[in-house]
């Protein structure tokens, strides 16, 4: 089978197209061909060596669409979706033409969602789910994404509205709060950082009761929009890993953070996280993917390359 794989970490170059055995499922896993995988910054990240555990030679690549050819019976033939830890890093990934996952670390495929559209949701949906889910975003919770025009943020926007809260986005640039507008959502624009708070008190009287920060760099300016007793959820940081905050004012205010991050979640943790969001692309409560840039498996490296440059364009590798 084709697949993309890398022997060395560090640079882009050691990651090449390459003939491989299709892998043989053990007792209990299922095989997968697949029709679509993501590329995720994560992935880049991975051949780049910017995570130590990682095993080699290795396949890349987490999120995956495809249709089962080998396993349980009820599962043969039919259309799953995946992402998860398992893959990718101690096991070979979804960047190939076929791959091998725990039975239970599949969910059924939204009938709504083509496979390229399925694959394009793995990472960004199960990291916002967790967000959401962990830092109580119900039904008129007042909440802001600071960063949503990201991949993550924009999932977590949709998954928030379909949970009932109350929802606004903030971003750097006009364009950006322009196109959230369109799809019916508050904006507001991300200038200094001790204005933030007065641009929310505007918004939500006494403060965001969660803030989901995916930028890094917010966490202060956070603190200070924060209503009493909430939430700040985060899942990056600057590349040091260190941010200077006021514990004073999180404190004061009864604050929590939340810290998430999607390499703790399993295929078989993340399959039943699909499962309980991906029926809302089904009754049309989420918005199905658009802008996709679909690239033949054969020249993913240049995709991967496209996407360490800065490119935000989301790649579908096809096999």
């Amino acid at each position: 089978m084709k697949a993309l794989q890398f022997n060395r970490t560090g640079d882009l170059t050691h990651l090449q197209v390459v003939d491989l055995p299709a892998p043989v499922p053990a007792a209990r896993q299922v095989l997968v061909e697949v029709k679509a995988a993501g590329l995720n910054p994560s992935d880049v990240k991975n051949v780049l060596g910017r995570f130590p555990y990682t095993t080699l030679p290795r396949v890349p690549g987490r999120d995956f669409a495809g249709v089962v050819v080998q396993g349980p019976e009820h599962l043969l033939g039919q259309a799953v979706w995946g992402t998860g830890s398992d893959l990718g890093f101690k096991h070979d990934g979804s960047h190939a033409q076929y791959l091998t996952v725990p039975a239970d670390g599949v969910a059924l495929k939204p009938q709504q969602l083509s496979f390229t559209q399925a694959a394009s949701l793995g990472v960004p949906y199960t990291t916002a789910w967790d967000a959401v889910e962990r830092s109580q975003v119900k039904q008129g919770t007042r909440f802001l994404v600071l960063g949503a025009n990201g991949a993550v943020g924009t999932a977590a926007l949709a998954l928030a509205r379909v949970r009932g809260a109350e929802v606004l986005a903030a971003v750097r640039r006009p364009e950006q709060a322009t196109a959230l507008k369109a799809q019916g959502y508050e904006a507001i624009l991300l200038d200094q950082a001790d204005t933030l708070a007065a641009q929310v008190e505007a918004v939500f009287p006494g403060g965001a009761e969660v803030i989901f920060d995916t930028t890094g760099f917010w966490l202060p300016a956070a603190v200070t929009a924060l209503a009493t007793f909430g939430r700040i959820a985060i899942i990056a940081a600057p590349v040091n890993g260190l941010v200077e905050f006021s514990a004073l004012g999180l404190y004061r205010k009864g604050g929590s953070l939340v810290g998430v991050n999607s390499l703790l979640y399993n295929c078989a943790a993340c399959a039943r996280m699909l499962e309980q969001f991906g029926r809302h692309f089904d009754n049309g409560t989420l918005p199905l993917p658009v802008d996709l840039l679909e690239v033949p498996l054969t020249e993913g490296l240049a995709a991967y390359a496209a996407v360490n440059g800065g490119s935000s364009q989301k790649v579908i590798l096809v096999p």
